[in-house]
């Protein structure tokens, strides 16, 4: 007898595979999945068109729909291909996608699905949030550093001040000394006890 139990189908291939946001280093693949298929995870196969540097990229327990590719070479031509993963194992490879990265020269070709991609709204909010917290540390350590300084001004002044009070003190002692240490060796010079003379008288 034959096993009549059906087995499951794989997940259909996925559809409309676009390459957008081209720069000299990086790329956004997109697709589109069937309707009616749970899909958990995507695989992409990256390779030159030459043959060389073949990448696989594999995810699972997502529901994205798109993915950067990232490290590319300038000015190269690449082909990739995307399939879905499902619950009982992966399509089969979509339409081979070819695309060709852009010098550094070039700026960042812009149009509307641009706008629309959330990965690289994502990379952008990261970027404008790193250039917002380089310059608070900057304001910060600036901010420090004049403190620093208005600190060690004051020191130096209030140690000036001490030190001139100081030598204000010991100058009028020093003069008062000198009177009584003259007034006392005159006196010493001036009075000595005499001595008495004793006459002897003969009778």
């Amino acid at each position: 007898m034959f096993n009549s139990r059906k087995i499951p189908d794989r997940p259909p291939a996925p559809v409309n595979v676009s390459v957008m946001h081209l720069r000299a280093d990086s790329a956004t693949v997109s697709w589109e999945v069937p309707e009616g298929d749970i899909i958990i995870g995507f695989s992409i196969s990256q390779q030159r068109q030459d043959g060389h540097m073949q990448r696989f990229i594999r995810e699972v327990n997502t529901t994205s729909r798109s993915c950067v590719l990232w490290d590319l070479e300038e000015e190269t031509d690449y082909i990739i291909q995307v399939q879905s993963i499902g619950l009982y194992g992966e399509s089969q490879a979509s339409k081979k996608v070819h695309f060709r990265t852009l010098k550094k020269t070039d700026r960042f070709s812009s149009n509307s699905s641009n706008q629309d991609d959330p990965t690289v709204q994502g990379l952008d909010k990261s970027r404008h949030l790193q250039t917002g917290e380089m310059i608070i540390i900057v304001v910060v350590l600036v901010m420090w550093a004049a403190v620093i300084a208005l600190f060690c001004r004051q020191y130096d002044i209030i140690k000036d001040n001490d030190s001139s009070n100081n030598k204000e003190k010991v100058k009028p002692l020093s003069e008062r000394s000198t009177p009584e240490h003259q007034s006392g060796g005159l006196l010493r010079s001036k009075f000595h006890p005499s001595v008495p003379s004793i006459n002897i008288i003969e009778v």
